[in-house]
């Protein structure tokens, strides 16, 4: 017992001094907290709204993969089962919504039946009300909002047959309800008036609902019986569960992504409180001696710092764990004044997070003052009679350097190995190699970091004077604790470096190869997916700044299968196409399949092989097709097929802005004709890139907020160790303006030596692994600057928030009262 209590008494005693190590340690529990119940939540919307997208229906009945959509007759088959009290089928089809120049919009419109019963409606209606009639129809609000439609007002679509048409807007639909037609217009209108608006309309799915008091196994069991094996039935609980269940894969990938964060920010936790009780620990180094002399051997000692390392750790996870249910709770209120749709969520942590999160804060801290206590017990008994340790063997330090220069080496040489090799081995090459090289440097950041103090100190001690001169001067004088406290800042800005290089260079490779790569600059296409217009076809031709590759498709009867066949010149194909040379390869009676299929296929007296190997030119030239054949084979399979794509770029010498016009201008005469820009898709995968670096820069800031901590406490612990020092410098005329401006530019120096080193190490690492993923596509960016400046100015801001604490301490100091300070 009265080991416990010299525990807690000691711990008491020195609570001041560990306060900002707990606050690193619960700062890292909260943000573990968070990170697990947001990407929960996350992955949880998306079940909410494929769960939605089920509908309310009792049963749904869906088609195999293999047997495509259903069709009339099983829906009638569905209407005479015993169980079954209505029937409605999902139509969809593929229109346009035409804007105020009568042009499409420049995505194909997705046609959407909306359900007679209204127990069987499965859109999400926004405002506005249920179509009636076939002159009434919703849009989805993007799409509203595009044309300035309010609801009430009139707009234009096309028909069937390729001719406009006048509707009313009657509402509008959240597209957040429909997943599957996320991206494209979406134009819901009564199950009566789909055939007369779309093309291509098929059943995708027949939502049931069953007669009251009617047992829902039995009407499932009955439906399976009277469709056969070319569908599935289901009720709407095992429809819900298959829904969810396919997001448990994505919840396992968001999870792992954020916990890689996490780590890294907890990394940077451990390495704080380490320091800070290296540092402490070092201040007590005669007391912990006179506890050896009066008998307290190794063990004891260092049961005695770990159980005070026990105690921070627990009320340090304790209000970590109390901070995420806080950020739980607030973001929960916040997220439901948010209009979400169907999704509905809540960021509270579960009881088990908590407890997970807090035990795993108790064991950081512990792992942490292991290497300290170790150290801290190894004082030997003559140091408290002021007696000098015995130095450190040489052996030691020999091992320590083979280790070092090992793990540099080793690093570095799977650096350029990685950088060198293609993939796929490459990256992990360059993320052991990383990882290596980094913890080389980390073991020499006691001469790295004060060496880098000393360039940076030469302006600060021009500019700042007394101040700059002793505060480059401490840094350097105490290179263990400039390198321990600056080694957390260093871990954090390399990441958040290397991470954001990493991404921006791989866009700036992998965009416009993307776009380099189409078979085009623009597509055009009829809308609805019929045959481009002849007239159209013969505009484009006609205008010399236009380079037209007309592809002419066909819907075929593949061993009784429909199967969309396309056929193309390939000699006029970008060159840069991916497979264009082996479509320039096909023989006659010969196919690339776009799902790697093999064997021999069958249209009537036509046989049709299958190369192995999957081929992504039949879905790039055409949508819809799965098999890319020679025109003359085309021709025996479907003769007379129509032209349904036609490729276009712009004529030897003319840029993209140039040959746009003269695309708009062909097209004047047709607006039935949608045409699309191959750069859409490059913005989207740069899209989809800058906001990976925007939310890697976000995550990773709580590494260097977490490392500023450590700075702030590594000076606070100084004050009390500088306290004689202090107090001989007020004593000889120093101002209180002048120590505040000393422990403000210690900070910033050690914040921006360990963010430049960082830096330099995080570009080398995010181009070696940017150059290890796009070195097959022949280029690789530059990093980036505006990035690397903000994590520069982040970590300035660091530095002076930092400062604050210790500089008010400071402040308050007098003459006297630091001078009598032991």
């Amino acid at each position: 017992m009265t080991t416990y209590r010299y525990t807690v008494a000691e711990l008491r005693g020195q609570l001041r001094q560990l306060l900002l190590s707990g606050a690193a340690i619960a700062l890292g529990v909260a943000f573990l907290i968070a990170s697990v119940s947001g990407s929960g939540a996350l992955v949880d919307s998306y079940s909410q709204t494929a769960a939605a997208e089920v509908g309310p229906g009792d049963i749904q009945v869906t088609g195999k993969a293999a047997a495509g959509g259903l069709d009339a007759a099983a829906a009638e088959q569905v209407r005479q089962t015993p169980g079954v009290a209505a029937v409605a089928p999902r139509l969809t089809g593929r229109s346009a919504v035409l804007a105020a120049d009568g042009r499409p919009l420049d995505r194909t419109a997705a046609v959407s039946a909306v359900a007679e019963d209204p127990a069987l409606r499965w859109q999400l209606l926004k405002d506005g009300r249920w179509p009636a009639g076939p002159g009434e129809v919703l849009l989805d609000t993007g799409t509203a909002h595009r044309l300035d439609a309010a609801v009430g007002a009139e707009v234009h679509l096309t028909r069937a047959d390729g001719t406009a048409a006048t509707a009313r807007l009657v509402g509008t639909l959240d597209e957040r309800g429909a997943p599957s037609l996320a991206g494209a217009p979406i134009i819901g209108v009564p199950a009566s008036a789909v055939a007369g608006y779309a093309t291509g309309v098929t059943t995708d799915r027949l939502d049931v609902r069953a007669t009251p008091g009617a047992s829902r196994t039995g009407t499932v069991d009955a439906l399976r019986a009277a469709l056969g094996a070319d569908a599935q039935v289901h009720t709407r609980a095992a429809s819900v569960t298959e829904a969810t269940r396919q997001s448990n894969t994505m919840y396992g990938v968001v999870l792992v992504a954020a916990l890689s964060f996490v780590l890294i920010a907890l990394a940077v936790a451990r390495m704080v409180v380490g320091n800070t009780f290296t540092v402490v620990l070092a201040q007590r180094t005669r007391q912990l001696a006179l506890l050896r002399c009066v008998g307290a051997d190794r063990q004891q000692l260092r049961r005695l710092i770990r159980r005070q390392g026990l105690l921070l750790g627990a009320g340090a996870s304790a209000a970590g764990v109390l901070l995420g249910v806080a950020l739980g709770a607030l973001g929960t209120a916040v997220v439901g004044g948010l209009d979400l749709g169907p999704v509905h969520l809540s960021l509270m942590p579960s009881p088990l997070t908590c407890l997970l999160a807090g035990l795993f804060g108790v064991l950081l801290t512990l792992l942490a003052v292991r290497g300290p206590a170790k150290a801290a017990a190894a004082v030997p008994p003559i140091a408290a009679l002021g007696g000098t340790p015995a130095p450190a063997g040489g052996a030691a330090r020999a091992r320590a350097a083979v280790r070092t220069s090992g793990l540099l080496l080793a690093g570095t040489a799977l650096l350029v190995a990685g950088a060198l090799t293609p993939p796929p081995l490459s990256l992990l090459a360059v993320t052991v190699g990383a990882i290596a090289n980094f913890f080389g440097v980390l073991r020499l950041s006691h001469r790295v970091l004060p060496a880098v103090v000393a360039v940076l100190g030469r302006p600060a001690r021009r500019l700042g004077g007394t101040a700059g001169r002793l505060a480059t001067q401490q840094l350097r004088l105490n290179p263990g604790r400039t390198g321990a406290t600056g080694s957390a800042l260093l871990l954090g800005v390399t990441v958040m470096v290397g991470a954001v290089t990493a991404l921006d260079i791989t866009s700036q490779s992998l965009v416009p190869v993307m776009s380099a790569r189409q078979p085009g600059v623009f597509s055009a296409a009829a809308t609805g997916g019929g045959a481009l217009p002849a007239g159209a076809l013969g505009a484009l031709g006609a205008d010399h700044g236009l380079t037209v590759t007309p592809v002419r498709s066909a819907t075929v009867d593949l061993d009784g299968r429909p199967t969309v066949v396309a056929a193309v010149d390939p000699t006029r194909l970008n060159s840069s196409t991916d497979d264009v040379d082996r479509a320039r390869a096909l023989t006659e009676g010969t196919a690339l399949s776009g799902l790697g299929e093999t064997g021999v296929r069958r249209a009537g007296g036509v046989e049709l092989r299958l190369q192995p190997g999957r081929s992504s030119l039949p879905f790039t030239l055409q949508s819809g097709a799965t098999l890319l054949v020679t025109p003359t084979t085309l021709d025996r399979l479907a003769p007379g097929a129509p032209v349904t794509t036609a490729w276009i770029s712009p004529a030897a010498g003319d840029d993209r802005p140039t040959a746009r016009r003269a695309l708009d201008r062909a097209l004047a005469d047709h607006p039935q004709v949608t045409v699309a820009d191959t750069a859409a898709q490059a913005d989207t995968l740069r899209s989809l890139l800058d906001r990976l670096k925007t939310v890697s820069m976000v995550l990773l800031s709580f590494s260097v907020a977490i490392a500023g901590l450590g700075v702030a406490a590594t000076l606070m612990l100084s004050i009390s160790e500088r306290s004689r020092e202090i107090g001989m410098l007020r004593a000889i005329g120093m101002s209180r303006e002048q120590l505040r401006r000393m422990l403000t530019l210690e900070a910033l120096l050690l914040s921006l030596a360990g963010a430049l080193v960082g830096t330099g190490l995080g570009v080398a690492y995010g181009w070696a692994a940017a150059r290890s993923i796009t070195s097959t596509l022949g280029t690789v960016g530059t990093p980036p600057v505006l990035p690397v400046l903000a994590a520069l100015a982040l970590t300035v801001l660091v530095g002076l928030a930092a400062a604050v604490l210790p500089a008010r301490r400071v402040g308050r100091m007098t003459a006297v009262a630091a001078m009598r300070a032991s």
